[in-house]
């Protein structure tokens, strides 16, 4: 049995995988609030607690955070994980950490056509053309990682791309980063392409006179998420600084993806995760992301004939910390 995991600041997914069967069958999945736990040990050891007992060959995690010589200490919780520990504590000789996103990139080899909407229309779902892959995922923070190909195999890299500075394309998104900076400082990509980071625009928008914001949208951004009121808002077209928003923010994520496709030379693809995207897919096929993609000058051609998908299967971590285990362990289907 493989045991993989999904570690985020919010929750924590960890699943057992029978790898004696192929494909390989989820056997059991429980999702644990992270903050309700002071270690990840303690995670670990309910779960295997409550599971039956099974032989556990492997265990791979995805972490919201970087891994540094087999150690990663979480971006938003008190954890630190070792592998060495793991292994010694829990009696399972392969263990191997992985940054969320790298488990993430290595999932999306694993996905079905069916699991994918593709946003480059130019381009065939069905033909998946060998090289480096690159991955984003906007959520509460922005992930990059590439999937690099080295003529036999796909490896994953991770990044911190999404602290990288933002770069703006627009007057709109010049006055953007001026609004931000003046409040933050440095701006960097996942300011604007995150949870938190549409509230941003929408902020922006609001107070430098794009549109006045209603009574009753501002009761709602005081009640709810503001993030999920913006996009529920914008995708019914119910208030123009929602529609805006939506709007500035496919495009900013589109040129994003594109400079991530350029930097890895992305001619195997880019993927779009993360949990954001199923939710606002709508506005991420309207075309303003594949005109933030497209956009760049003298490569505007090769640009276009990179796939472009959106991910829908949300065990995609998972599926690539499990499998990602399989072939770094070189465990044989027995």
């Amino acid at each position: 049995m493989i045991l993989a995991g999904d570690i985020g600041g919010t929750k924590t997914v960890l699943a057992i995988y029978d790898e004696s069967v192929e494909p390989f069958q989820l056997i059991r999945e429980t999702v644990f609030k992270s903050r309700d736990f002071l270690q990840f040990d303690q995670i670990l050891h309910q779960f295997l607690g409550d599971s039956n007992p099974v032989k556990i060959r492997a265990i791979c995690l995805g972490v919201a955070g970087p891994i540094r010589h087999g150690q990663c200490k979480t971006t938003n919780l008190p954890w630190l994980l070792s592998e060495n520990n793991l292994a010694k504590d829990f009696g399972v000789e392969k263990v191997r950490l992985l940054n969320d996103l790298e488990a993430a990139a290595y999932g999306m080899l694993f996905l079905q056509e069916d699991e994918m909407v593709s946003l480059n229309v130019e381009t065939d779902l069905c033909v998946r053309p060998k090289g480096n892959i690159a991955v984003i995922a906007a959520g509460t923070g922005l992930g990059e990682a590439m999937l690099y190909w080295d003529g036999k195999a796909y490896i994953p890299m991770a990044s911190e791309g999404g602290h990288a500075d933002f770069a703006p394309q627009s007057d709109q998104e010049v006055a953007l980063l001026r609004y931000l900076r003046a409040e933050l400082g440095h701006v960097s990509y996942e300011r604007i392409l995150s949870g938190p980071g549409i509230y941003n625009i929408y902020r922006f928008l609001r107070d430098t006179g794009f549109a006045d914001e209603p009574e009753w949208l501002r009761k709602k951004l005081s009640q709810g998420d503001k993030s999920a009121v913006i996009g529920e808002m914008g995708l019914a077209k119910k208030d123009p600084l929602c529609v805006e928003a939506l709007s500035l923010f496919a495009s900013i994520y589109g040129a994003e993806a594109g400079n991530l496709a350029l930097k890895f030379f992305a001619v195997g693809g880019v993927f779009v995760g993360g949990g954001m995207a199923p939710k606002l897919l709508s506005a991420l096929t309207n075309g303003a992301f594949m005109r933030g993609f497209t956009g760049k000058g003298r490569y505007a051609n090769l640009m276009r004939t990179i796939p472009v998908h959106v991910a829908l299967n949300s065990r995609a971590p998972l599926i690539g910390s499990a499998q990602y285990a399989l072939s770094c362990f070189d465990i044989s289907v027995s």
